[in-house]
């Protein structure tokens, strides 16, 4: 056995992330502009002036209603943590949020950072079995986006290595400044229909990037190659066959780099979502870690929350038991790798070894 053969935190952590039989049936709930933005709507502010403590109600009562269910929640420390954590369930799975929302847009595309005062190695010392980054990345941004985001990436996954925690990546497409500026309405259309046709590849080439070892990635989580609005259904048409070959590739990079996979539901409906979860599974997917497909449908009560509460104790619960079925039928299970420790030969051998 080799010293950094074998990172027992890190695979611990994905062992707390998944069900019994290895699955990732994970919510999130670290969205923070989301929901702001919701419960401004419904009490007829603006998002800058939601108070905490409605931010605070909102997250405890998703983990209230929804903990038990999922084998791990994803949680963000200026809201969820103080909201939910003394509720999180002792055999839920617990990931942290790492990354600021406030990304800084440029012409040449997004730049991510973290939370301010955040970082991984006070996410281990609270006790997560995960760090969670999100990167906005597009792999036509302009050199100097580029470059920042790969280290940004990159020393997050150095920080996890030496902390040994489980480093989940989540990789996601978005607009440059002036695709989502005072364009008119046919240049608009021209845009999005090229940017669809271009999707799939730009989703798949950032995953290969980020599989490659210098990164570190542990646990990848994927938005669907194609809008998951718009998939075709499962019916062994032509254009099913030709959606499908997008997640099968995708599957075949993580797959090819050891690297276990789920998807994000990216704001799509609950039925649509089950249908990206098709696709996904029949690709080799280990799972979700899904937030609105699962819960934004009973939030719309607010700011009713015992109304919030019934809803999401039957839609939301109904939800999230419909794509625990699928996967247990569907999904792909990961399995711990524990083969260095039958290396061992002598006592104290690992504790020798270990980096």
């Amino acid at each position: 056995m080799h010293t950094g053969s074998i990172f027992l935190g890190k695979t611990w952590g994905l062992r707390r992330m998944a069900n019994e039989e290895g699955h990732f049936t994970m919510v999130a709930l670290d969205q923070r502009p989301p929901i702001a933005n919701l419960v401004a709507a419904k009490r007829g502010i603006a998002p800058s002036q939601v108070s905490f403590a409605d931010m605070i109600a909102v997250k405890r009562l998703l983990v209230e209603v929804l903990g038990h269910q999922a084998s791990a929640m994803l949680l963000d420390p200026n809201f969820a943590f103080p909201a939910a954590l003394d509720r999180l369930p002792a055999r839920t799975g617990m990931v942290a949020t790492l990354e600021d929302h406030r990304f800084q847009d440029t012409p040449g595309g997004r730049l991510s950072n973290s939370i301010r005062d955040w970082s991984v190695e006070k996410i281990k010392r609270v006790g997560a079995d995960g760090v969670k980054v999100l990167a906005w990345f597009r792999p036509d941004a302009s050199p100097e986006v580029l470059a920042h985001q790969k280290q940004y990436v990159r020393q997050i996954g150095d920080e996890c290595r030496r902390h040994d925690i489980a480093y989940v990546l989540e990789l996601l497409m978005y607009p440059f400044q002036q695709q989502s500026g005072h364009s008119s309405p046919s240049a608009q259309a021209t845009q999005a229909t090229q940017a669809t046709d271009k999707l799939p590849q730009r989703v798949l080439d950032s995953v290969r990037e980020f599989a490659r070892p210098e990164y570190g990635v542990d646990l990848f989580k994927l938005e669907s190659p194609l809008p998951g609005a718009t998939l075709p259904d499962t019916n062994d048409s032509a254009d099913h066959s030709k959606a499908q070959s997008w997640f099968n590739e995708m599957g075949v990079i993580c797959r090819d780099a050891g690297i276990p996979w789920v998807m994000l539901s990216a704001g799509v409906t609950a039925a649509q979502f089950l249908r990206v979860m098709t696709y996904a599974y029949a690709g080799g997917a280990n799972g979700f870690l899904a937030g609105r497909a699962i819960w934004w449908e009973a939030l719309q009560h607010f700011p009713d929350l015992q109304a919030c509460r019934e809803a999401l104790q039957s839609t939301g619960i109904a939800n999230l038991q419909a794509l625990a079925r699928l996967t247990r039928d569907k999904a792909q299970p990961w399995a711990p790798d524990y083969a260095a420790l039958g290396q061992l030969n002598a006592e104290g051998e690992l504790c020798a070894a270990y980096a």
